[in-house]
C-alpha cells in the first residue's frame, strides 16, 4: 500500500509538472475549469499545497502555526522552478521513513500522513485536468491516477461542494468512462 500510494503521488506530481512546463508565456492569464482561478492562480494553488507538506508532515507543525506563510504568490518569476522545488520537497516529505504513519494536524483535524497524501494526490490529478483544459493540452489522465482518485474521493464526494473545495457534482452520462465519472464527482464536465 505504501509503495503504491507514493507511486501514485509521484505520478500525479510528474503529470502536473509536465503540464506546467507546457504553459506558454501568453497563457498564464487564461481561464480554467476552476472558475475562480486562471492558469497562474491554479498553478499557484497547487504549488502552495505542496509547500505545506514538509512543515506539516516532517516538522509536525500545525496549520495555525503556518497561517499566511504560503498565501499570495508563491510562484515568483519562474513558476516552473517554483513547482519543481515545491513538488520535490513534498514528495520527499511523504517518502521519508514513517511519514505516512504520522498524525498530521490539518485544518479539519488530525489525519494520518497517508490520508493527507491520498487527498493531495487526488487533488493534484483533478487540477492536472483543469490545467490541461486551461492551456489546451492533452487532458486524458492515466487510468491508474483516475482509479486512485475515484477511490479517494468517492467516500466524501457528497460533501465536497458544501465544503467549497469543488463545484456541485454533475450528472454522469450513461456508459461514462472512469475519467468522466471522476470529473463529474468534482463538478466538471469532461
Amino acid at each position: 500500500m505504501t509503495d503504491t500510494l507514493l507511486e501514485r503521488h509521484a505520478e500525479a506530481l510528474r503529470l502536473f509538472g509536465e503540464r506546467v512546463r507546457e504553459v506558454r508565456g501568453d497563457q498564464w492569464g487564461e481561464p480554467t475549469p476552476c472558475t475562480e482561478w486562471n492558469v497562474r492562480e491554479l498553478v499557484n494553488h497547487v504549488t502552495a499545497e505542496q509547500l505545506w507538506i514538509p512543515p506539516l508532515v516532517t516538522e509536525g507543525r500545525t496549520v495555525g502555526e503556518l497561517e499566511g506563510r504560503f498565501s499570495g504568490d508563491v510562484l515568483g518569476d519562474d513558476p516552473v522552478a517554483a513547482w519543481d522545488r515545491a513538488s520535490a520537497a513534498a514528495h520527499a516529505a511523504f517518502a521519508a521513513s514513517g511519514a505516512l504513519d504520522r498524525t498530521v494536524r490539518l485544518s479539519y483535524g488530525p489525519a494520518l500522513g497517508s490520508a493527507y497524501c491520498s487527498e493531495l494526490t487526488a487533488d493534484c490529478v483533478v487540477h492536472t485536468w483543469d490545467l490541461a483544459r486551461g492551456i489546451g493540452a492533452e487532458d486524458r489522465l492515466p487510468d491508474s491516477l483516475v482509479e486512485f482518485s475515484i477511490k479517494e474521493i468517492m467516500p466524501y464526494a457528497d460533501g465536497l461542494a458544501a465544503s467549497g473545495a469543488y463545484a456541485e457534482p454533475v450528472e454522469v452520462p450513461a456508459g461514462a468512462d472512469a475519467q468522466t465519472r471522476l470529473l463529474a464527482m468534482v463538478g466538471r464536465e469532461g
